[in-house]
């Protein structure tokens, strides 16, 4: 059963009604504080506390009468007496069964048309409902019931509360809010198309208030828009859309899918950005009797007749199901504004919102460096830059419509792990047992070997069913460590998951593999079905297909160059000074396409201070084998193969020409490259780098070791037996 919402603060109900309008002006003061100890003559001491000014321009200024200890107190007294002198009603909770919130859903819409106060206030419906009142003949005053899902949060969460699967369908929010609107008293609506509208006009004026704080389009708009067919064989393209004055903006989306008229558009949850209007729109099917829809659903649902026009980009991209061709455009009505909001979307913007999608894509746009950036195979907190692994796990499973992911970080006793294995293989029982007393008692030994943590991960569909878990036999000496470590681990194998999309699902199942991974594949496959859609590649005809999981190697140490970079117009003097292995490396490149046909060079990406570790695998193989070629202050350029069409795509930002017509075989990439600096690792990252495990671990296991085969039981017998091998380290070391 669902559960109550809790109350909004006072000041996210101001934040809501007026935006951005609304400016706290928080002053800090000191104000004085009584001694604790009357009659003593000591200074007097005072603290600093805060007192708010809330100014709403045009509506009203409030302050507050007392002062407060924290700045967020003093920001919700300011709001809270603005509340009270506005007349602003508190939201109630929401309901907690399907009837309550029914009669809450027919109550809202009857508020939409019925209240005379409502076309005066700053909710973006009256947005669309201006543009209508701004007509004349038959289309005065209506509105598509469409424009009600895209405006109001609360409906959405009401419809969800009736049916659950409402979060995810657009269609059946629309046949809800049409079947409430026709028990709602003072609206109507046709059994035809729709529209909906008040029953009897609105007062001359509400009218003139509506159209005076709603101002409408003096000149026409055009905006970039990009449609995304429902046929997985035609790519995506790019259409212009005209906006004219007292004209309904989905008027002219309609128009680009054929729709029978706007109210038969239908609209997504925002995509990307929640403070952005970028939405899908796609259009109802059509219907004799729109009455007939929910029985229409019903039976669809039940033939599985409307897979067949399901849209699986527009779906996967908005984690709802979009029916049919669709648009995908940023336009709409905010409470941020009084004026129709509007900006291009192109291919670029569509590219780039599969790219946050896929697990390194958010890294990839962090670094700001798609073509050349990639996700590192090890993570060490003095060299990493960007979002760390859990943060980037966690974004990945939000965007996949996943639960968050469950770290369990535990302790492990590192000096007696170390101990006990090594005793543990002596045959002679009196030395192990000495051994593990001078584990647990020897302080020493424990400070020296501090306790070590190990963290498994498991990720959970939104069911929470679990579908894949890792866990490890390593072990950091922090906890940050271990998670990171074993975050970047689930990043790393989805990534090389989402690449290799072509194999039978049957070899998905790995019981346990070698790799630490155990993965689901029944639960797996329902929750990556869609993704597979658009990422994968069918074989043969089956559409169960996916990657060959789990038989790629998970080991993330450093690997050799692939293929290294052949260099052409080498120039600058050399330094001397070239990257190493474990080594910083700062260089600025630039990223051209070259059209063979046309001999035309286009640009793609350029940065002029790009800074990454050598041997970490934090770019593409042929850069860093570019990289290691030269010294400081040393440019070169090389030439690579457009090998991911859709990731240039996503970094072409200012292409000039049609992006759908570029093709793998007519293109290549021109890379530009100088070393700027070189920074040397410090000592502890250079020995983790060359040496695995650190030197610092082989010389503990060294000497225990050592300290079991010759029976030593005496610190001095310790003492007499290692000397000699410790100064023979020190001096290879």
């Amino acid at each position: 059963m669902p559960t109550a919402t809790a109350t909004p603060t006072p000041k996210a109900v101001i934040h809501q009604r007026y935006g951005a309008k609304a400016v706290y002006r928080v002053d800090e003061v000191r104000e004085a504080v009584d001694g604790v100890c009357p009659g003593l003559a000591l200074p007097q001491s005072t603290r600093c506390v805060y007192r708010c000014q809330l100014d709403i321009p045009g509506v009203l200024s409030v302050s507050t009468p007392g002062t407060f200890v924290r700045k967020k107190d003093a920001e919700q007294a300011a709001a809270q007496i603005a509340i009270e002198k506005l007349g602003i009603q508190p939201t109630s909770n929401i309901p907690n069964t399907p009837e309550e919130a029914w009669e809450e859903l027919i109550s809202r819409i009857s508020y939409f048309f019925t209240d005379e106060n409502f076309p005066t206030s700053s909710h973006p419906l009256v947005g669309h409902l201006s543009v209508t009142l701004r007509r004349t003949g038959d289309f005065l005053g209506k509105i598509p019931i469409s424009a009600i899902i895209a405006c109001d949060v609360k409906v959405h969460t009401l419809c969800k509360i009736i049916d659950p699967k409402a979060e995810f369908d657009p269609l059946l929010v629309l046949s809800m809010i049409y079947n409430a609107a026709k028990q709602s008293p003072g609206v109507s609506v046709s059994n035809r198309n729709f529209w909906i509208q008040s029953q009897r006009p609105y007062s001359p004026e509400a009218v003139d208030l509506a159209l005076q704080c709603w101002s409408g389009i003096s000149d026409p708009i055009r905006v970039e828009a990009v449609l995304i067919p429902c046929a997985m064989e035609d790519g995506p393209k790019m259409v212009s859309l005209n906006i004219s004055e007292n004209e309904h903006y989905m008027g002219d989306i309609a128009l680009k899918l054929s729709a029978t008229d706007p109210s038969h558009v239908l609209v997504s949850r925002t995509v990307d950005k929640a403070s952005s209007e970028m939405r899908f729109y796609f259009p109802a099917p059509d219907v004799q009797f729109v009455s007939d829809l929910s029985k229409q659903l019903v039976d669809d649902r039940e033939n599985r007749n409307m897979n067949c026009i399901i849209n699986k980009r527009a779906s996967y991209i908005s984690g709802q199901t979009i029916y049919g061709d669709a648009v995908l455009a940023n336009v709409g009505y905010t409470r941020r504004d009084t004026e129709l909001q509007t900006d291009h979307v192109n291919l670029c913007t569509y590219y780039r919102i599969l790219l946050r999608k896929l697990p390194d894509g958010i890294y990839k746009i962090s670094k700001d460096s798609i073509l050349v950036a990639e996700l590192p195979c090890v993570y060490a907190r003095t060299s990493w830059k960007g979002p760390s692994p859990r943060d980037l796990l966690c974004s990945f499973c939000r965007l996949q419509r996943l639960s968050e992911p469950y770290f369990a970080a535990n302790r492990v006793s590192a000096s007696c792990n170390v101990l006990g294995s090594a005793v543990g293989s002596e045959e002679m029982g009196s030395a192990k047992a000495t051994a593990g007393n001078q584990c647990a008692n020897d302080g020493r030994i424990a400070k020296e070997n501090p306790d070590m943590f190990k963290c498994s991960v498991k990720i959970y569909s939104k069911k929470r069913d679990l579908l894949l878990e890792y866990s490890t036999d390593y072990s950091w000496s922090k906890e940050t460590d271990a998670i990171q470590n074993s975050a970047l681990k689930v990043l790393i194998w989805f990534n090389r998951y989402f690449k290799q999309l072509n194999t039978p699902v049957e070899k998905l199942y790995l019981p346990k593999s070698t790799d630490g991974f155990t993965i689901y594949p029944n639960i797996f496959l329902q929750e990556f079905a869609m993704c597979l859609s658009v990422y994968g590649k069918t074989s043969g005809g089956d559409s169960r297909t996916c990657s060959a999981v789990g038989y790629f190697s998970m080991d993330t140490s450093y690997q050799q160059l692939e293929s290294s970079a052949f260099l052409t117009d080498i120039d600058g003097q050399d330094s001397g000074v070239f990257p190493s292995h474990g080594s910083l490396a700062c260089i600025s490149y630039s990223v051209h396409l070259f059209m063979k046909d046309s001999r035309k060079r286009y640009l793609l990406e350029v940065n002029n201070e790009f800074e990454f570790e050598i041997g970490a695998g934090a770019v593409r193989n042929q850069l860093e084998s570019c990289a290691t070629q030269l010294s400081v202050n040393q440019s070169a350029c090389f030439v690579d193969q457009l090998s991911d069409r859709d990731l240039s795509l996503a970094a072409a930002c200012e292409l000039s020409l049609d992006l759908s017509k570029i093709c793998r075989d007519s293109c290549v990439l021109e890379f530009s490259v100088k070393v700027l600096q070189v920074t040397e690792p410090l000592e502890d990252r250079m020995e983790k780098a060359l040496f695995n495990p650190p030197l610092s671990k082989q010389r503990v296991e060294f000497a225990v070791r050592h300290i079991n085969q010759l029976h030593a039981t005496t610190l001095v017998n310790v003492t007499f037996i290692l000397v000699p091998y410790l100064q023979v380290l020190a001096c290879h070391c």
